[in-house]
């Protein structure tokens, strides 16, 4: 896998204003969305995910340039091609003083494979996990698979003996409204605690002074205070009063605002993430719609009309205010070395008419969309600029925009794939396109079977075949041209419509020094208050 690394890590100085003094090395951050759930299983999403991540801690951990480092593994070896064996870290306390040993890792990993949870696919479904001693954990597979530890970073490792005193081995999953211990409380191994809960509206965080990594400590905030502020004007505000020292997103039109304040600056880079849009390909009939009997979207010619119907420059220059990358491709560029190959379809609302006549739509149809409207940047407004693409073809597009939390909760597995038309950003965990084949392609059954992510239920059994010998090709060459293969197939079919890789826009003040990561992930440890 081949990484741009002078595009993957960015780090500026930045910081609190001078006019405020904290008894403690206190760092004040704010977000558009919410931390709901603190079970680290409950919902795969990147800002859930990479906070939870201070606090629990995988087998792996990336750096600020995104390469796999050491963590509750000190190390790996393939003792045989289907086996593999991780030696754990010793000497390592969960926060409540329990000792970590490879009785958790078993647990683990057969909690994130059971039913609620939203990180099934973190491991092979058919993976064995085997205890050689206390701190030694051996993982007998199938069939090889060189990329098996690569979104492990993201797989939190939790206490068994914790977990079973405090009603918490069940997953409380994204839909599950009901309070469990581990929803509301956290019990890791991470450089940092949380001390107080709020869901869904502040979180406060302590340093842990008994964290392993301790002698290598670079970071000095000892109090960490989050909190979700939605409405981007008064995130901005809360950022340039000095009541929060970083806030994120910070809307592209406030740029340059941010940046001629004295005490503030942005931080702005490309994100890995794809955003693109997604429709029911496997219901005989949409659940939101007027057309009733059959499903349009299993038509390819009206995909295409879809397709046909984007204006993405006008997206690129009208709602993101040129901070996006136009995409061709379900993934960045800077992990597809094919990806100038590929071609996206082009703006052509004539021709978007035309196959809408051709597949029996000469008069257009109503459809749903899900959308949210606090998760990626400005969401809700490409929702609405879709909208109005397609109501030029003759396509009337009712629009849900809703808060990440309900909007997560309807359309992944755990609401039913609630959803016809849907808007969706995706950041592959292990930076491979097998984990966006495998996740957003993979072919899926009623049950959820599958492709856990595919909301629309796309399949092509031929990229099936082509993503099951991706997952065990060694060699990088052949490997690639598989992949190519498969994207290839998905795109001529439509199977979705890629918009754009955002960028990332941060907003900080000039008192800490803050890494930006290009996943849009926040590592504590690498804050520092100057």
């Amino acid at each position: 896998m081949s990484l741009r690394r002078s595009l993957l890590g960015a780090t500026l100085l930045t910081g609190l204003l001078a006019t405020q003094a904290y008894a403690e090395n206190t760092f004040k951050f704010a977000f558009q969305g919410t931390l709901k759930s603190l079970d680290p299983y409950s919902l795969n999403e990147t800002f859930t995910l990479g906070t939870l991540n201070n606090v629990y801690e995988g087998l792996t951990r990336r750096g600020p340039d995104l390469q796999i480092r050491p963590a509750l593994a000190e190390s790996w070896e393939v003792v045989e091609p289907t086996r593999w064996r991780f030696h754990l870290r010793k000497d390592v306390k969960f926060h409540n003083g329990n000792d970590f040993t490879a009785a958790d890792v078993v647990f683990s990993a057969d909690r994130v494979r059971s039913e609620g949870s939203d990180l099934k696919t973190r491991i092979p479904a058919d993976a064995k996990f085997e205890i050689v001693d206390d701190h030694t954990v051996d993982v007998v597979l199938t069939s090889p698979n060189p990329i098996l530890h690569y979104e492990w970073d993201t797989w939190g490792i939790i206490d068994k003996e914790w977990a079973e005193a405090n009603d918490s081995v069940r997953v409380t999953s994204a839909s599950d409204q009901s309070a469990t211990t581990i929803s509301l409380q956290a019990n890791g191994t991470g450089p940092f605690k949380i001390t107080n809960h709020d869901a869904g509206v502040k979180t406060t965080l302590a340093a842990n002074p008994d964290w392993w990594d301790a002698a290598n400590k670079k970071y000095n905030v000892d109090t960490i205070e989050f909190a979700t502020i939605a409405s981007d004007a008064t995130r901005v505000a809360a950022l340039l009063s000095g009541e929060m020292d970083l806030v994120y997103p910070i809307p592209v039109q406030d740029i340059k605002r941010v940046n001629d304040n004295a005490a503030t600056a942005a931080l702005t880079g490309p994100e890995l993430r794809t955003i693109f849009l997604g429709m029911d390909q496997m219901r005989d009939e949409l659940l939101y719609s007027n057309i009733k009997g059959k499903n349009p979207f299993k038509d390819q010619r009206v995909r295409e009309a879809f397709y046909h119907a984007i204006d993405i420059e006008a997206i690129k220059e009208k709602v993101m205010r040129n901070l996006s990358t136009p995409s061709s491709i379900m993934i960045s560029p800077f992990m597809f070395d094919n990806a100038s190959k590929i071609a996206r379809l082009g703006y052509d609302p004539d021709a978007s008419k035309n196959l809408l006549k051709e597949a029996g739509y000469a008069d257009g149809f109503e459809v749903g969309m899900d959308c949210p409207n606090d998760r990626y940047v400005n969401d809700e407004a490409i929702c609405q600029a879709v909208v109005a693409m397609l109501a030029r073809v003759g396509i009337k597009v009712n629009l849900n925009a809703q808060p990440k939390a309900q909007y997560f909760a309807k359309v992944l597995a755990s609401g039913g794939f609630d959803t016809s038309f849907y808007l969706l950003g995706w950041t592959p965990g292990s930076f491979d396109s097998w984990n966006v084949l495998s996740n957003l392609h993979g072919c899926r059954d009623e049950a959820g079977n599958g492709g856990m992510f595919n909301l629309g239920g796309y399949c092509n059994e031929d990229v099936d075949s082509l993503t099951a010998q991706i997952l065990v090709e060694n060699d990088p060459n052949k490997r690639l041209d598989l992949i190519t293969q498969a994207y290839q197939i998905t795109t001529a079919e439509s199977a979705y419509i890629p918009l754009h890789q955002q960028g990332l826009a941060w907003g900080v003040s000039d008192g800490f020094d803050v890494v930006q990561r290009a996943d849009n992930v926040l590592m504590l440890y690498h804050v520092n208050k100057k």
